[in-house]
């Protein structure tokens, strides 16, 4: 089974790339949205945040105090790396474990991350795709989408690698541009993919 990371800067749309994936069949694990439900379900992890954060980082009844976490990792460097210390891991074991159970005959699947290459995750995957955008474009989706500012928006961006230093890991790029289609861009990168020996 091929794995393919798939990741992009915020407002790139990469999430809008898994989709058109996902029209094919094509399997798509979010590493985000697994690190949301792992950090409230993997024990391993549980006690490792409550071990490096306090046992105030949850609540009696299990849910993840992110209020507690967000304001010890907010603008510490040095604390933000120590939580996704213990995140990345475990998402590395949900991806394998969700990896196991899929059907025998799937040719290859989709990790979508935000920190693919900031985490060091991509090196798991056998291939990389990077979705770009112009800077403008990009921050107009997420002003857009989250009711945020610009300064808000540049902040995030700043936590993440740019795009010329993700295009020096990446195998593929999608441009996400709104002048070149995403559905072509996506089809001849299925027929890529279909196509690879592994």
């Amino acid at each position: 089974m091929l794995k393919v990371g798939i990741t992009g800067g915020i407002g790139s749309g990469k999430t809008t790339v898994c989709r058109i994936f996902e029209t094919l069949g094509v399997p798509v694990f979010y590493a985000d949205t697994a690190a949301k439900q792992i950090m409230v379900e993997d024990v391993i992890l549980m006690e490792g945040i409550k071990n490096t954060f306090g046992k105030e980082s949850y609540f009696d009844n299990g849910v993840l105090n992110s209020k507690h976490i967000a304001s010890i990792v907010f603008n510490n460097t040095a604390e933000l790396a120590k939580l996704n210390a213990l995140v990345h891991p475990a998402v590395f074991r949900a991806f394998d474990s969700w990896t196991a159970v899929l059907p025998a005959d799937t040719f290859y699947v989709l990790k979508e991350a935000a920190l693919l290459f900031e985490s060091g995750s991509y090196q798991l995957c056998d291939l990389n795709i990077l979705v770009v955008a112009p800077e403008k474009l990009k921050l107009d989706r997420v002003m857009q989408r989250d009711g945020v500012s610009a300064d808000a928006v540049k902040a995030r961006m700043d936590k993440q690698f740019t795009d010329r230093q993700k295009l020096k890991l990446a195998d593929h790029i999608v441009q996400n541009n709104e002048s070149e289609s995403l559905i072509e861009q996506v089809l001849r990168l299925h027929q890529v993919f279909l196509s690879t020996n592994i």
